[in-house]
């Protein structure tokens, strides 16, 4: 398929209900949205470690008709190891402005001498203040599968690891997960961040919100 017949095609595409909720999940999580036009149009980027490929094939399913290429793996090489990545980008879609200017900071907050960086084209990921109208149980149950854990094998806690978000980001999805799914957690320190702690006397709760969502390979993760 040709260049122009790709745009033209991207033009078309705009996201269900089901794939809105499940860009919220992503965007909570490991989902990242690239724009290469000063915002006009971005595209999503999914990866995941290779052994979550069922759960990226999953993705591909629920979002496949917005981009052009299935999932195919990678490796990539950190302080000699190597590691098997697995995932797939949309088209650069103008129906994915809305969340990129609503999950990504201004640009032009960012100094100018940092603007060279490859991130400047995108600022850094956060989350707005509007969350609680956005998130579903599946975007909850998306958000899990990409970046939540069991506590231990003798915890029935679960952990979401939102280390990666500044601190208005995470008393937003705190007060989000308290008043829209009446869901209490509490602020876990760690040397890399904050991560969001739902304690046991809450995961049945919880767990009844996602369960239908989660993929089989996954599941592990509610045990």
């Amino acid at each position: 398929m040709n260049t122009a017949t790709i745009r033209e095609l991207a033009k078309s595409l705009t996201l269900i209900e089901q794939q809105r909720a499940i860009v919220v999940g992503l965007m909570l999580g490991d989902g990242h949205l690239e724009t290469q036009n000063q915002g006009r149009t971005y595209r999503l980027k999914i990866e995941q470690s290779f052994g979550h490929r069922e759960y990226v094939d999953w993705l591909y399913g629920q979002l496949g008709n917005l981009g052009q290429t299935p999932p195919r793996a990678r490796e990539q090489t950190r302080v000699e190891k190597v590691n098997k990545k697995y995932g797939f980008n949309t088209l650069s879609l103008a129906s994915l402005q809305f969340y990129g200017q609503l999950f990504y900071t201004r640009r032009d907050f960012i100094p100018r001498e940092s603007r060279h960086n490859a991130d400047y084209r995108n600022g850094e990921k956060v989350v707005p203040k509007m969350i609680g109208k956005l998130v579903t149980p599946l975007s909850l149950a998306v958000w899990f599968m990409d970046d939540g854990s069991i506590k231990s094998a003798h915890h029935r806690a679960k952990i979401l690891n939102t280390q990666a978000f500044d601190s208005d980001s995470i008393e937003n999805l705190r007060q989000m997960l308290a008043t829209r799914f009446r869901i209490d957690v509490t602020l876990r320190k760690q040397k890399d961040g904050i991560q969001l702690y739902i304690p046991s006397t809450e995961i049945k709760k919880f767990v009844s919100l996602v369960e239908e969502y989660i993929v089989p390979s996954m599941r592990y993760k509610l045990s």
